[in-house]
């Protein structure tokens, strides 16, 4: 297993504003997410944002894998 570097103590300092666990079997995936601060703009405006986007998208030309 490789090294965590080390890390700000700035950043470890601040509890997460979102936790996720997802299990798989024997595993247990932990996933910690911070959102910036002073920030206005709320999680329903992102994502309104990305839906108008995929939408624009949409109605150039259809995306091809």
């Amino acid at each position: 297993m490789t090294d965590t570097p080390n890390r700000n103590t700035a950043t470890t300092a601040r509890r997460p504003d979102c936790v996720t666990e997802v299990r798989r079997g024997n595993t247990v995936l932990v996933v910690s997410g911070y959102f910036k601060q002073g920030t206005t703009a709320t999680a329903a405006d992102k994502m309104l944002k990305v839906l108008e986007a995929e939408s624009a998208a949409g109605q150039q030309s259809p995306h091809m894998a």
